[in-house]
């Protein structure tokens, strides 16, 4: 999932869940300037904020490793 499809997804269930950015924020101990970052697309958070979010939300974050090819 590209990073765009992440904040969207993220907004979207935050959305659906009617649940306010103030309330997330403090819901998930990730800091509301953070947040409104995050959803304008304008942050960068890190893995544990994404982690944060997610599991505020009753998400599951998965991470996929690309496997290199060295034969180059």
């Amino acid at each position: 999932m590209h990073f765009k499809n992440l904040v969207i997804a993220i907004k979207e269930r935050r959305e659906m869940l009617q649940v306010t950015q103030e309330a997330l924020s403090e819901l998930s101990g990730v800091g509301l300037r953070t947040l409104k970052q995050f959803e304008s697309g304008k942050g960068n958070p890190t893995l544990k904020t994404l982690e944060k979010l997610a599991d505020a939300l009753g998400l599951e974050l998965t991470l996929k490793v690309k496997s290199i090819d060295t034969k180059s």
